[in-house]
């Protein structure tokens, strides 16, 4: 897998980080800064450490996961996708408070459970995990950043934050298809 889709897929992962973010910025007073830093740190070592973590369990499932890591690569990015691609088109009108460590590290597990299942799909190739883990990691965390200080400066969040859910979902999908295709191209 080439540098180009793990920043690809870097992007997609923190797309929900993202548009929670804009959320959490929506809410904030007056600790602007400190929020975006809470979420950006806290969503970027989750986001990193689940990739992580996910590449650890499916290295040690190798042997069993090789004859058809084509389809699971496509089937959990297509997944992963297809649930941003559904989060696009909910509404929603609720704005977050990270005020309570609970709610933070709440919002810091359910934006990375995503990132966990592509890292199984990384320990399928030849992925420098280190690496990954710490471009999504940082990706993730300036994204974040950005996503409170969006958040502070907007006011119709809902179009962008669908938007932000749509293109990453899509993103995932066709890396998806392109590794399914390519695959089965190889072994015609």
């Amino acid at each position: 897998m080439s540098e180009q889709y793990i920043v690809l897929i870097a992007f997609s992962l923190a797309m929900d980080a993202f548009a929670v973010s804009i959320s959490i910025g929506l809410s904030c007073n007056n600790n602007h800064l400190i929020n975006a830093l809470k979420a950006g740190i806290s969503f970027g070592i989750f986001q990193g450490g689940m990739a992580a973590i996910g590449w650890a369990l499916g290295t040690s499932m190798k042997n069993i996961i090789d004859p058809i890591d084509h389809w699971i690569s496509f089937l959990l990015l297509s997944a992963i996708g297809i649930g941003l691609i559904v989060q696009s088109r909910e509404k929603t009108n609720k704005s977050l408070s990270i005020d309570s460590i609970k709610m933070l590290l709440t919002l810091s597990i359910a934006t990375s459970i995503d990132a966990l299942a592509t890292g199984v799909t990384f320990s399928l190739f030849n992925v420098n995990i280190y690496t990954s883990a710490l471009l999504i990691g940082l990706v993730t965390y300036f994204l974040s950043l950005l996503g409170v200080w969006i958040g502070n400066k907007i006011s119709y969040y809902e179009k962008l934050q669908s938007s932000v859910n749509l293109l990453g979902g899509v993103i995932l999908i066709a890396i998806g298809v392109k590794i399914l295709i390519t695959h089965l191209v190889q072994h015609i």
